[in-house]
């Protein structure tokens, strides 16, 4: 069954905010403000994004510290 198209854009938020790609997020902000999402739904899935994204960035600093011993931060 396929996403409808608010939770797709929801999700496309997400992923740009942890991809790093701001084109990729204003186009998808755009088109979930004219989906019908409102502000609040789209901080919602900004803010899941960021908590993926210094995951990621958390994990790449321990592996570099591991393998490397090059301090990161």
């Amino acid at each position: 069954m396929p996403f409808d198209s608010k939770t797709a854009e929801l999700i496309a938020i997400g992923a740009s905010v942890a991809a790093n790609c701001l084109p990729c997020l204003q186009t998808h902000k755009q088109n979930a403000l004219a989906a019908g999402l409102t502000e609040q739904e789209i901080t919602e899935a900004i803010n899941v994004g960021k908590v993926v994204r210094a995951g990621a960035a958390g994990s790449m600093d321990q592996l570099i510290k591991d393998t490397t011993h090059v301090p990161t931060g």
